[in-house]
């Protein structure tokens, strides 16, 4: 198990948390704000640590990447537990800088219908995964691949934002709401991104890989 990936995959995550809920708790963050918050720090940490990790952040990339043969088992067990440390660590700093930081949990006007409102993640991290795989995974971006992911993560965030706080990434919502003591909706956040990763792996493996 590479050391330095790990260490990345926590820092990764860790970042992400923070920018993403802050940009959110502070009051000054719009929809555009929260998405580019989002979009931009998987932007910089993909260029940052995508030599290193490959910069999953995030536990649902990770389970497609298995699936997708791109990380072995052993591998993507130590990136999860990386991640999702790093997700409750950078909420853990978030709400010491900052204090209540339940303003930044993964919710929206939907969250309160868990089968819609996990319906709605699985389909954004569908569709997030698919531009992993195939700008990442299959290579086919090259050194833009980042700027693809980071630019998805925003756009799908900008209108999926306002129904279920738009995770996509199951250690977004886990970190902030175990800091914050807010666990309610949150199986949205955990389930949906896996299923729709998982799917959207299987989609690209079998009908449009290379």
């Amino acid at each position: 198990m590479n050391t330095k990936a790990l260490i990345a995959e926590f820092l990764g995550t860790m970042a992400l948390i923070i920018a993403g809920t802050a940009v959110i708790v502070n009051g000054n963050g719009n929809l555009v704000s929260v998405a580019l918050a989002h979009g931009l720090t998987v932007v910089a940490f993909a260029y940052a640590f995508g030599h290193l990790s490959g910069t999953h952040i995030n536990p649902a990339v990770t389970l497609g990447a298995l699936m997708s043969g791109a990380i072995d088992t052993t591998n993507a067990v130590g990136y999860w537990v990386a991640q999702l440390l790093g997700g409750v660590v950078g909420a853990a700093v978030l709400a010491f800088l900052i204090g209540d930081i339940s303003a930044g949990n993964t919710v929206g006007s939907i969250s309160g219908d868990v089968m819609r409102a996990t319906v709605a993640e699985l389909v954004m991290t569908f569709f997030f995964f698919t531009v992993i795989y195939q700008t990442a995974i299959q290579g086919k971006a090259g050194n833009m691949a980042g700027l693809a992911i980071g630019l998805t993560l925003a756009m799908t965030i900008l209108w999926g934002g306002p129904y279920t706080g738009a995770s996509l990434n199951p250690a977004r919502t886990l970190g902030p709401a175990l800091v914050s003591g807010q666990m309610g909706g949150i199986v949205p956040g955990l389930v949906g991104p896996m299923i729709g990763a998982a799917l959207a792996a299987v989609v690209n493996q079998s009908l449009l890989k290379d």
